[in-house]
């Protein structure tokens, strides 16, 4: 009966061990698995991230030197979408910042700092001119100055008025017409024209959308005003 008894135990024991080790071995098997995939996971994140294309200032296409100040711009779409002004990475003006209208969009920047100064639109359509070309006249010396057109920027414009936008840089404000597509940046007291502009005229023939052309964009970097 002893022997038996023995016997009994010694077959417990060893069904034990033998359904441990065959655990045991699934586990290691299972955590292998899941570390290999967890390995091989972060692998290709870390691939992806060095393959990703890195992001600019404003979203442009290519990082600016030093001194220079990032900007990225657009006019509006009809007179459905607003234009947009961003600067070293601030949206400036935009539709979802509630501050764009019909007419001419302005946003001005001090040009040692990059700091906004102000932002204002006038219509050009509706309005009157006069607080336009006040506002014009009163831009200090060494301010960066975006323009951004918005269904029409034009209809009210006078010859004072395209003047003094002309002495900021700008050569297609004098042929600027009704509801045509228009983006700049240039400054006060500019000595020369500036390269930063893209003009699209009203065509029927040619318009994008019923009435108006298609939105202009423009990008590039302004170079900081030095003392």
């Amino acid at each position: 009966m002893r022997i038996a008894g023995a016997a009994k135990l010694v077959v417990v024991v060893a069904i034990f061990l033998l359904t441990f080790y065959v655990i045991s071995q699934v586990f290691e098997i299972k955590m292998d698995a899941n570390l290999g995939h967890i390995f091989a996971r972060s692998a290709l994140d870390a691939a992806v991230r060095s393959t990703k294309p890195p992001r600019y200032k404003c979203g442009i296409s290519k990082a600016c030197p030093e001194k220079h100040f990032a900007f990225k711009m657009a006019s509006g779409a009809a007179n459905v979408v607003g234009p947009k002004i961003c600067v070293e990475d601030n949206v400036l003006m935009s539709g979802v910042k509630n501050n764009v209208g019909r007419g001419i969009n302005v946003a001005l920047v001090n040009g040692k700092t990059g700091e906004t100064l102000d932002t204002k639109f006038f219509d050009m359509w509706g309005g009157d001119v006069a607080p336009f070309i006040e506002f014009l006249k009163s831009i200090q010396d060494g301010t960066i100055v975006l323009m951004g057109t918005y269904d029409d920027g034009a209809t009210k414009l006078n010859d004072e008025a395209r003047k003094l936008i002309a002495e900021l840089g700008s050569t297609s404000i004098a042929n600027l017409g009704f509801r045509d597509n228009w983006v700049f940046c240039g400054g006060k007291g500019i000595k020369t024209k500036s390269p930063f502009e893209q003009h699209i005229k009203n065509n029927k023939d040619t318009n994008k959308y019923e009435g108006w052309p298609e939105v202009v964009e423009m990008e590039g970097c302004i170079p900081q005003k030095q003392d």
